[in-house]
């Protein structure tokens, strides 16, 4: 098993299961894959990957966090070999610094928006122009973080942008959002439709349609010097069983191949 250290990530890294045991008690010493993954996939890719490591004993570890943070430490130099992102074009900073391959990526996963509310407010959302009366509406930084880029596009195609940039709550990813919006910190915010299933308090006022907002595409690639084990998980990402999962987790796959 290669060593592989995760200080100085500054993300989140996670097991998302014990170590596998041979019959004899003896940890098994096979392969292990470093997921880098937008933080919207915490659950149904924590799954995945807890599956994946019960059933091969290729030992996975998880670091979930906004896709502009995992791709510039990707650039950086972080040992990742599997990487999952919120939007496209972190995927192609990368594949032209010359750390993944063309051949090695799949469009595997697309998304939604939705508008939400903190539980106790009492402002009525119905449509796009409602927001011009909310004080505070949280988004991932929408200068970097893909939720937040695509709910500003969604905006500035409704011609908001300009009256609520200023009421803008930027916070690290959408998840942080969503918790916001949950603590009552912002009185609305814009997640994905995935995010929105996870919120305790939090409520959605009105899904964004489709046709009014850009089309959201999670990447997924094999880094270039990927470990033995990553193609493996690569591929079942892809399969029938991870399909039931991201669709259970409201996520729409994608053809992918």
């Amino acid at each position: 098993m290669r060593a592989r250290s995760l200080r100085g990530l500054g993300v989140l890294a996670a097991l998302v299961a014990p170590v596998v045991l041979t019959p004899g008690g003896e940890a098994a010493s096979r392969d292990e894959v470093l997921v880098f993954a937008a933080a919207s996939l915490t659950d149904a890719v924590g799954e995945i990957a807890g599956v994946f490591q019960r059933e091969t004993g290729t030992r996975v570890l998880c670091s979930f966090a906004g896709s502009n943070v995992l791709a510039r430490q990707i650039r950086a130099g972080a040992p990742a070999d599997l990487f999952l992102s919120a939007n496209p074009e972190r995927m192609d900073e990368l594949e032209r610094a010359g750390l993944v391959r063309a051949s090695d990526r799949v469009d595997l996963l697309s998304n939604g928006l939705v508008v939400v509310v903190a539980a106790r407010s009492e402002r009525r959302l119905e449509r796009p122009r409602d927001l011009l009366g909310v004080r505070a509406l949280a988004l991932g930084d929408p200068e970097a973080v893909p939720a937040g880029i695509y709910a500003r596009r969604w905006l500035e195609g409704a011609g908001l942008w300009s009256r609520l940039r200023d009421r803008v709550v930027p916070t690290l990813d959408v998840r942080a959002a969503l918790v916001a919006v949950d603590s009552g910190a912002a009185e609305a915010g814009v997640v994905y439709r995935t995010d929105a299933r996870m919120a305790r308090s939090a409520r959605v006022a009105f899904e964004v349609p489709a046709a009014d907002a850009p089309r959201i595409v999670y990447p997924v690639a094999v880094l270039a010097r990927a470990s033995p084990g990553t193609r493996a998980l690569f591929d079942a990402l892809a399969s029938p069983r991870a399909r039931e999962v991201f669709e259970r987790h409201g996520f729409e796959v994608l053809g992918g191949r």
